[in-house]
């Protein structure tokens, strides 16, 4: 038997049980030892420092509040390569932008654990008067500096740190006063990763949602959220569900109670709106099926994650249409971009542009509910019938285990997600629009998908293929996931003019 004080994480047996107190501690001494700021992080003093902010500044009941009063809130994303820097961004994202909720995006070197070249990319910024990172270097300033950043805006902050290794950052982020961390195993790991296991991308979000139940403990809500799937490509609502249902689950495991989930947009009204409602109604049966009664989980209606146009005008209404579909939808907060997408990394002016554009579309979209309509409550019965017999069979393959089910469907197929670079996915499923511009499957791969749905898809997809005189092939997938990025000449011609 291993004795405890040389207890490494991988010697606990993998499952979705929640972790050892005691374990957890070793755990928590080893990580913390990884780099100097580590030593600075005092749990007892960053939960006394939570309480003391303001209820508005504290994320996890800004959700809740917001969810009571039928609000959608604005959140923005990014990072700069200094304190200096990141500064002045949140500082005109809270102002100019007005964003509800202000985030910190860490750089790419902070997301793989190279603090070394995040050190170098600190000074290499200073030196060039601008940053030379793309996100801020959270564990290399640490929570005692780091804090100055929650100190200086009169909003809840969160962590995006786009990493499937978040071990380090969250307690430095929590530390600092950070009330809301972006971030989950399942989808982090299959969208940014190649070569690192789907085991141990969900062993390191259990350690993070560990943290945060430790944080509860100690009289302070922290606000988790899974970040959809992040690969640049169409996701079909069930797969995106799938994942908000399996990373709740494993969250809800470690004792987190607020978990938000987020779905990128389709940007079809009528599907992503039926998406927004079936997340949390599909979570929540899961969730209750498996004892867990206590579990928030509000939705975060993410702007368009394909190629964006380079033309500005489009990129504009892709940001107000976001903000529409995120508030007629029912969604508590919106992730918002801006005309800069296509581009880069946008300034903070062009950044807090995008806010109130979507701030804009979000309140004349107020009071607007699909719920009467046919097609949303055919899209609702849809997905759940999408949504049931994987998540079921998930669980099955997991024998109740939803850690242990989701390493066997990855492995099997059963749990697919369209061209993920990771090799513990298959990648087999292609997604494509069909006449209606509805996101459907054209190959549902080794997705256990009931024949009847499946007829119902390739239906509409082919019919898509019928109108626009092509193959009904996997080209139609392919076109699919550039076709937002297209011109207008050749997305909606004048019809009429001489060829």
């Amino acid at each position: 038997m291993v004795a405890l004080p040389q207890l490494d994480a991988d010697d606990i047996p993998f499952s979705a049980a929640r972790i050892d107190v005691d374990v957890f501690d070793i755990m928590r001494a080893k990580n913390l030892a990884r780099w100097p700021t580590g030593a600075e992080v005092d749990i007892e003093e960053a939960a006394a420092f939570h309480k003391s902010l303001p209820k508005h500044k504290r994320l996890g009941w800004v959700m809740r509040q917001a969810d009571a009063e039928g609000r959608c809130l604005t959140q923005p994303r990014g990072g700069f390569g200094t304190l200096e820097l990141q500064k002045e961004l949140m500082i005109c994202l809270d102002q100019q932008g007005q964003a509800d909720i202000v985030p910190t995006t860490t750089d790419s070197y902070t997301r793989n654990e190279q603090w070394e070249n995040a050190a170098r990319g600190i000074e290499e910024s200073k030196k060039a008067g601008r940053s030379m990172l793309n996100g801020y270097p959270m564990v290399n300033y640490g929570p005692k500096v780091t804090r100055q950043l929650i100190e200086a805006i009169d909003k809840p902050a969160i962590v995006l740190s786009g990493t499937s290794m978040p071990k380090l950052t969250c307690e430095i982020g929590f530390a600092a006063g950070y009330s809301g961390y972006l971030g989950s195993g399942l989808a982090y790991t299959s969208s940014y990763t190649k070569s690192l296991s789907i085991e141990q991308g969900i062993r390191n979000y259990q350690y993070l949602d560990r943290l945060a139940a430790m944080y509860s403990d100690h009289g302070v809500e922290l606000h988790r959220r899974q970040p959809g799937f992040l690969t640049g490509t169409n996701i079909p609502p069930c797969i995106a569900i799938l994942t908000c249902i399996i990373d709740a689950l494993l969250a809800a495991g470690q004792g987190v109670k607020n978990y938000g989930l987020e779905l990128g947009q389709t940007m079809h009204l009528v599907q992503d709106a039926a998406a927004i409602k079936m997340a949390r109604v599909l979570t929540q049966e899961y969730l209750q099926q498996q004892g867990y009664h206590d579990v928030f989980t509000p939705v975060t209606s993410l702007h368009w994650m394909g190629a964006w146009p380079h033309d500005e005008a489009q990129c504009e209404a892709l940001v107000a249409y976001g903000g529409t579909l995120a508030a007629i939808g029912g969604a508590v907060s919106v992730t918002t971009k801006s005309s800069h997408e296509a581009f880069g990394i946008p300034t903070p002016e062009a950044n807090a542009a995008g806010l109130r554009s979507t701030r804009m579309a979000v309140y004349l979209a107020r009071q607007i509910r699909l719920d009467a309509l046919p097609e949303f409550e055919t899209e609702c019965d849809m997905i759940a019938k999408e949504v049931r017999p994987i998540m079921d069979k998930i669980l099955e393959m997991g024998d109740g285990d939803v850690a242990i089910g989701t390493i066997h469907a990855c492995e099997a197929g059963v749990m697919d997600i369209p061209w993920s670079p990771s090799n513990y996915m298959k990648s087999r499923v292609m997604p494509a629009r069909d006449i209606d511009g509805y996101l459907r499957m054209f190959d549902c791969g080794d997705m256990p998908m009931d024949p009847d749905v499946m007829e119902f898809h390739h239906e509409r997809v082919r019919k898509r293929a019928e109108h626009e005189n092509v193959s009904f092939d996997h080209e139609l997938a392919v076109a699919s996931v550039y076709e937002l990025s297209e011109n207008l000449e050749k997305l909606i011609p004048f019809p009429w003019a001489e060829k």
